[in-house]
């Protein structure tokens, strides 16, 4: 058994990217710890604000993750506009690299981690804190020695049909439908492709866990609310896989576990169709 950390930017995005992984790795006997690098707030912390981080921990308890972690950097936002830093900490667009990698690999040497979860190079759909968590992650394995890092993304044909079945439904959707098209990871760069529809049920569990970001006004909220109301084989059906780049691939091929290559993975091993 080993220990997977999945690194994300903020609340809620474990759940969307990795969450099947997650509870599949914990289901299979794995130790699962989830480091967030912001605590989803775009001002000063207060006592009221910790909800995004309680609802955090709901789902991260949902998933079987034992350890949730704050890096201790302030939601960047997103959009052209980078607003000054709240008087209490940093934004973690402006934070200093370096810094943010030692946190991370502070984390990553107690945990003695196999694997570290992080983002594609786009930051999946170009959001500033998602790209910062994909070069954060990166120098955090280098320092900690981690050397199997698995960056969660989709495949850009899977994110474009995503996008049209909102549309047909008429579920708002405001993101640029163009520019996704141009972000995620082409299909040929995808090395894990794992199937989480056993996890169905969890995944759709620990998203709605998220109370204030599914009721709320954010950009992804309507598609949220209806992702939550959906029969559970249906969720499956749109959400029963999640996707993976191992950039440091010498010879890529599609493989199901995300312990390929690793002491943890051995013979269990297997290569998608």
């Amino acid at each position: 058994m080993a220990t997977v950390v999945a690194f994300h930017a903020h609340p809620d995005d474990e759940v969307l990217m990795t969450g099947g992984t997650l509870a599949r790795a914990s289901s299979e006997g794995h130790r699962v710890v989830v480091v967030v690098a912001t605590d989803g707030i775009m001002g000063e912390a207060s006592e009221s604000d910790s909800a995004r981080m309680d609802e955090l921990r709901a789902s991260a308890r949902i998933l079987g993750v034992k350890r949730v972690v704050h890096l201790g950097y302030a939601d960047s936002g997103h959009g052209p506009v980078l607003y000054p830093d709240p008087p209490d900490r940093t934004r973690f667009a402006r934070a200093d690299t370096e810094e943010a990698a030692a946190r991370l690999a502070a984390v990553l040497r107690e945990e003695n981690a196999a694997v570290l979860l992080s983002y594609d190079a786009n930051g999946g759909y170009g959001h500033r804190d998602h790209v910062k968590v994909h070069e954060v992650g990166r120098r955090a394995a280098e320092l900690a020695g981690v050397s199997h890092v698995l960056e969660a993304t989709l495949p850009r044909d899977v994110a474009d049909r995503f996008v049209r079945l909102t549309r047909l439904l008429r579920i708002p959707f405001r993101f640029d439908a163009e520019a996704l098209r141009a972000l995620y990871s082409p299909g040929e760069a995808i090395t894990h492709r794992v199937d989480v529809r056993r996890f169905a049920r969890q995944k759709q569990a620990a998203l709605a866990a998220h109370r204030s970001e599914v009721t709320g006004r954010g950009r992804l909220a309507p598609v949220m609310r209806v992702l939550v109301r959906l029969p559970v084989p249906l969720f499956g059906l749109l959400l029963g896989r999640e996707w993976y780049v191992d950039a440091a691939a010498s010879n890529p091929r599609v493989v199901s576990d995300i312990f390929a290559g690793t002491a943890a993975g051995g013979a269990s091993a297997r290569r998608v169709p």
